[in-house]
């Protein structure tokens, strides 16, 4: 009889792990290797640098979570957690975000602080102050930010407008500088 019992509670138990959905979806994440902030030289406070590479990998994650990792999906998070981690490199959430999606893992999914539209007008207001600085990280910092604002939110008439008239004059973002 316990023979019996043992080969019913296997039955059962892979039954279950047949039935049930799988931990993890399988994707392919080109992971990130920061090791230095990108923007040395910023005018913005250590915390402030912090605080927004927080707001960015958690829009990042939402967007995975929402496209269920498809490729664009983790595109776009790749780019935005590279900014997150140029901007402070020992981000908690950037890293752990990072580490996870690189090993095929994906990671919890966190209320971010601010909406996408909310957040692109945050975007804006920080760009037009680092786009008038002198230093060159503050002025390249800036346009990710009006670029990054419009995609974020492309109801954004101002941050579209500010966005396609940066492209033409000083053409797209390289983000390949933040990615590779």
């Amino acid at each position: 009889m316990r023979k019996s019992g043992m080969q019913g509670l296997f039955v059962l138990v892979t039954m279950v792990a047949l039935w049930a959905e799988p931990a993890e979806l399988p994707f392919h994440y080109e992971g990130l290797e920061p090791k230095k902030a990108g923007f040395v030289e910023l005018s913005m406070m250590d915390q402030e640098r912090n605080e927004y590479a927080t707001s960015l990998v958690r829009i990042a994650l939402a967007g995975v979570h929402e496209g269920k990792a498809s490729e664009a999906s983790l595109e776009r998070a790749r780019k935005l957690m590279a900014l997150a981690l140029h901007l402070s490199p020992r981000n908690r959430e950037g890293l752990v975000a990072n580490y996870q999606l690189k090993r095929g893992l994906l990671p919890e999914k966190k209320e971010a602080d601010y909406s996408e539209a909310v957040f692109a007008k945050l975007l804006m207001t920080r760009a037009k102050l680092l786009k008038e600085s002198e230093g060159e990280n503050d002025r390249l910092l800036g346009r990710c930010f009006v670029e990054l604002a419009a995609e974020l939110d492309p109801r954004n008439e101002d941050a579209i407008y500010l966005s396609e008239t940066q492209r033409l004059d000083e053409g797209p973002v390289d983000w390949s500088q933040l990615t590779d």
